[in-house]
């Protein structure tokens, strides 16, 4: 493997540590806690345990997607659309009412994490397009082909 190659993976690795195992590893052992934390948005407990589940598949399979090239830039551009759902639905910052009265609040601290879910979906649709957009058009052509991340270029 490249230098290039080993970096990627790195980077790639990173990247999806935070779904795989983390957070899969999270709902299972504390599955009640995530069916809670869920039924704050979903309130019929199958709709909130339907998400719970969307969410770990979202979280394994296009996590190894991403790791292993397989259609990684489908899985980069459905975990870039979970990020941006999760922080939309679950970090809601603006309903807190103390974000500009209390900079320790409920409020300031959910903005972080709303801004980090952004962030981090931008990162991912890095992987979609490439760092100058190029990639847009292939993924557009064919969504579910490999980006080829660790092919050595000369």
């Amino acid at each position: 493997m490249s230098a290039a190659a080993g970096v990627a993976l790195v980077a790639r690795l990173m990247l999806v540590a935070l779904f795989m195992p983390s957070s899969v590893i999270d709902k299972t052992f504390g599955f009640r806690h995530a069916l809670r934390q869920a039924q704050e948005v979903f309130k019929p407990r199958v709709l909130a345990v339907g998400a719970i589940v969307i969410g770990l598949v979202v979280e394994l399979v296009c996590s190894l997607g991403v790791v292993t090239g397989v259609a990684d830039r489908a899985c980069a551009f459905v975990i870039a659309c979970f990020c941006m759902a999760t922080a939309i639905l679950f970090k809601r910052f603006w309903a807190q009412g103390d974000f500009w009265a209390d900079p320790d609040g409920r409020g300031r601290s959910l903005f972080w994490d709303f801004m980090k879910n952004l962030s981090l979906a931008g990162a991912f649709l890095l992987i979609v397009v490439g760092t100058d957009g190029a990639g847009l058009v292939p993924f557009l052509h064919s969504p579910l082909a490999s980006s080829q991340p660790y092919l050595s270029h000369p």
